[in-house]
C-alpha cells in the first residue's frame, strides 16, 4: 500500500493495484496523521491474510 500526503495535510492510504472497475487506485481511508494511516495499513495487511 502507499500513503500519500494530500494538499489539505491529511494522509490517504491507496491500494497498490488500480481498481479494475474504476482504473484508479482504491482509496483505503483518509487519516489526519501519518501514524494513523500506517496503523491502519497494518490492520489491512492483517485482514488480507486472515
Amino acid at each position: 500500500m502507499m500513503i500519500r500526503k494530500l494538499k489539505s495535510g491529511e494522509y490517504r492510504l491507496y491500494s497498490r493495484k488500480p481498481d479494475a472497475k474504476t482504473g484508479k487506485r482504491r482509496n483505503l481511508g483518509t487519516f489526519s496523521s501519518r501514524a494513523a494511516a500506517e496503523k491502519h495499513e497494518r490492520e489491512v495487511q492483517y485482514f488480507k491474510r486472515h
